[in-house]
């Protein structure tokens, strides 16, 4: 049994109802519990919380973040096999882990969270973490549904999210999402040897909190602008805009930016600045 819960080791699960990790399901195991003990830690104190937690696979980081006094874990799995182990640790903690069986890049948990925010805390399948923080991002309404999120990703990823234009070969579409909406931080990192099955690369825990009054922008023009920024990023911006507006020298006069700036060079608020001056531009032409 183990010394944190009671219940079985997770290896002892994982043998007994066959779930080798997919690789097309991106899963990678944490059997390690002092690691999944620091990652609910991480995300602060938890009695009374509502955490949801995407890609619990057998359930190591979802028992680590019931046994630290969470209130209720949404957990949300998309690989039937895991869903006999979870049933396991449901019944352990009466009440308290709500599984859901869908793909989280589909699923609103919202419905499941009643009144008040919840929190994220969740090791990413490798294959789409970064589409579900995006989406946890950029929707058109903030505050968000949560209040803090504490997230495994790979270290290139994490590095893309934390970027500024001073680490230019990082610095991205997902750094300018994540500087404009939240306070991201690198907490520390995972060696792959962590893992079962190990990955090929060092993973790392990254803490993002909200922010309360991010500067005025729509999310979609956001979106746009630093997709065209980015899509060309060795161009100056007077070309890669050229994706999305057939003359930019409008929007950069607008702004202040020079027209051979590229993007890896503009920060977030130059990002928000061009697509506010993209938006009026629409705006003003479909009023005429």
């Amino acid at each position: 049994m183990s010394a944190l819960d009671g219940l079985p080791p997770l290896r002892e699960v994982v043998a007994r109802h066959g779930l080798e990790p997919k690789k097309a399901l991106g899963q990678n195991f944490l059997y390690d519990l002092n690691l999944t003990g620091r990652i609910a830690r991480a995300a602060g104190p938890l009695e009374g919380v509502t955490i949801v937690e995407v890609g619990p696979g057998p359930g190591g980081l979802t028992r680590a973040l019931l046994a630290a006094g969470a209130a209720k874990v949404v957990a949300i799995e998309r690989d039937p096999r895991a869903l006999p182990a979870l049933a396991e640790v449901a019944a352990h903690y009466p009440g308290r882990l709500h599984v859901v069986d869908a793909d989280a890049l589909e699923f609103d948990p919202r419905p499941l969270i009643g009144d008040g925010s919840a929190r994220i805390v969740a090791n990413l399948p490798y294959n789409v973490g970064t589409a579900l923080l995006t989406g946890w991002i950029a929707g058109e309404t903030w505050p968000p549904w949560w209040d803090s999120a504490v997230l495994m990703f790979q270290r290139e990823v994490a590095e893309r999210i934390v970027a500024t234009p001073d680490e230019r070969a990082d610095y991205g579409r997902l750094g300018v999402l994540c500087g404009w909406r939240t306070d991201a931080s690198i907490l520390f990192d995972v060696a792959p040897s962590a893992f079962v099955p190990p990955p090929k690369v060092t993973s790392s825990v990254v803490r993002l909190v909200p922010r309360a009054v991010p500067m005025p922008c729509r999310a979609g023009a956001l979106e746009a602008v630093t997709r065209a920024a980015f899509g060309q990023r060795r161009k100056m911006l007077r070309q890669s805009l050229k994706a999305l507006v057939p003359d930019p020298a409008s929007l950069l006069a607008a702004t202040g930016i020079a027209e051979t700036a590229r993007a890896e060079e503009i920060p977030v608020e130059g990002f928000v600045a061009l697509a506010n001056a993209w938006d009026a531009e629409r705006k003003k032409a479909g009023a005429g």
